[in-house]
């Protein structure tokens, strides 16, 4: 055979072999689609050098992205946030499939990046940024991957919801700005964006399952299980992305490990007992800035979830008891705080019974009752910061609970004026009372006649230089029957009404405002 002939040969048989590895090659790419295993998406708005790169190499995709990984690192050190934030699409486009990728960034968005800036709203723009990375781009990619679920939930339950950041305040009034229009002023508003009735209904609907990706028929199931939840407020969306998280895990159990549920579940548990601490929105119409106070209507729900994850974790168990008494503890002194006395009682019982024989308050074992009042350890909660026999801090405690109780008032927020003036009350009371056992004691660190420090606290309220605006001072004085602020010199109050002077207020058992 010629020459010539050997070479046609070989290239009809190379021919040949390239035409049968194409047809090989589709039914694999078939096969691969059939059973997810594919994972080359193609680039978008990457340098033609990159897209080329990625093409020809193919399976070296990997390679690119960690090279890419290593220089958004190096740029990020030069303080290039913004070339970094770019090599860092790219990375996700490389490896859209890699949950590890979209984690890391999201978290490198919300937490290193954003730091970097000292103005609050430069901050919130790249918290949004991580946040939008996951819950946009990530959970599209990898919708039952429970990581990306829990990292979502972390920038909500931590980075806004925590105050570890100076501007986590910023970061909340912001979500609330973008979610009343949402949940309304109530913070709920759930008929209306499942069924909902008007054009502007609708639109808040759509904005909610299209721009925020929430689904108002889960998020009230989620409501109904763990809340009642003020959904402007960043804790209630961390437990929905965690909860959600679990329910992704339920469709695909087997790819799931017992650690990453707990975690899931840790981090229902945290995010309920902030939105305990923090979780009610206060209207106060002489502050614009928004004003936090506790979500009471939360204890029995935040009770039952401590109950259930010491039965499901085990190993953790006393850590876990801990914390549910402390947080026992703090629902009473709260809800005592409150007026909600009925409730305080119950709750203080119910501690009781499950920790029986554990100290309550920190500090001199020997000088607390074996079985303490309801009254007794309100008390005892005071003192634990101020010391028992400081007449300075105990002055200034009752003078500041007496301050506390005054603002309530002028916000409308009546049960809390009576809880707080309830308790300074007994903590002058508690005070006198040991320090008459001590003799010729009552006359040298004794305190000041209740009357008096009441007064002198309202004074400074009503002070029209350094105390209250104006409008607050209107409404307090209306609210204790006081004579109307005049343009004449200022002068201090010398009498009060009898009702303002007692040290016991007026007790309700209305639930918070």
């Amino acid at each position: 055979m010629s020459a010539r002939a050997k070479k046609i040969l070989l290239l009809l048989l190379a021919a040949a072999l390239l035409f049968s590895s194409g047809e090989v090659q589709k039914s694999l790419n078939r096969d691969r689609a059939q059973l997810g295993l594919t994972r080359a998406d193609p680039l978008n708005d990457a340098p033609p050098i990159l897209a080329f790169t990625t093409v020809a190499l193919g399976g070296f995709r990997g390679l690119i992205s960690n090279y890419l990984w290593i220089r958004a690192n190096d740029l990020q050190q030069d303080d290039k946030f913004f070339e970094a934030a770019q090599l860092a699409d790219w990375i996700t486009d490389l490896e859209p499939h890699f949950p590890q990728v979209w984690a890391f960034q999201a978290w490198n968005m919300a937490w290193n990046i954003s730091v970097k800036f000292k103005d609050f709203a430069d901050r919130w723009r790249w918290v949004q940024r991580g946040m939008e990375l996951l819950r946009d781009y990530g959970l599209r990619y990898n919708p039952d991957t429970t990581l990306l679920y829990q990292q979502l939930g972390w920038i909500f339950q931590s980075k806004m919801g925590q105050n570890l950041d100076d501007a986590n305040l910023y970061y909340k009034q912001e979500w609330v700005r973008e979610m009343t229009p949402l949940f309304a002023p109530n913070g709920t508003n759930f008929s209306a964006l499942i069924n909902p009735q008007t054009p502007e209904a609708g639109t808040n609907a759509w904005l909610l399952r299209e721009k925020y990706k929430i689904d108002p028929v889960f998020a009230q199931k989620v409501d109904a299980q763990w809340g009642p939840f003020d959904w402007r407020l960043p804790e209630a969306h961390a437990i929905y992305w965690y909860a959600l998280g679990l329910e992704k895990a339920k469709e695909h159990p087997g790819n799931v490990k017992q650690d990453d549920l707990i975690t899931l579940r840790r981090g229902i548990y945290q995010s309920l007992l902030q939105a305990f601490h923090h979780g009610r929105l206060i209207a106060n119409p002489f502050n614009p800035a928004y004003e936090l106070g506790p979500n009471l209507d939360l204890i029995p729900k935040a009770n039952a979830a401590y109950e259930e994850m010491m039965k499901q974790d085990e190993k953790n168990r006393d850590n876990i008891a801990t914390a549910h008494k402390n947080f026992l503890k703090d629902a009473v002194y709260f809800l005592y705080e409150a007026n909600r006395l009925a409730e305080a009682a119950r709750w203080f019982h119910y501690l009781c019974q499950s920790y029986p024989g554990q100290p309550l308050i920190s500090g001199d074992l020997n000088s607390m009752p074996a079985q303490m009042s309801l009254d007794e350890y309100c008390v005892a909660v005071v003192q634990e910061d101020i010391g028992e026999t400081s007449q300075e801090r105990v002055t200034a405690a009752i003078e500041g609970l007496l301050a506390r109780s005054y603002y309530a008032l002028a916000i409308g927020q009546d049960d809390r004026y009576a809880g707080f003036k309830l308790l300074a009350g007994k903590v002058y009371q508690h005070y006198q009372t040991a320090i008459a056992r001590l003799k010729s004691s009552l006359q040298r660190i004794g305190l000041p006649p209740f009357a008096d420090l009441n007064r002198d606290a309202l004074n400074q309220l009503l002070d029209p230089r350094q105390g209250m605006p104006f409008a607050a001072r209107a409404v307090l004085r209306t609210q204790l029957g006081l004579p109307p602020e005049t343009n004449a010199p200022p002068a201090v109050l010398t009498s009060l009404p009898p009702a303002v002077v007692s040290t016991n207020a007026p007790v309700t058992n209305s639930p918070g405002k």
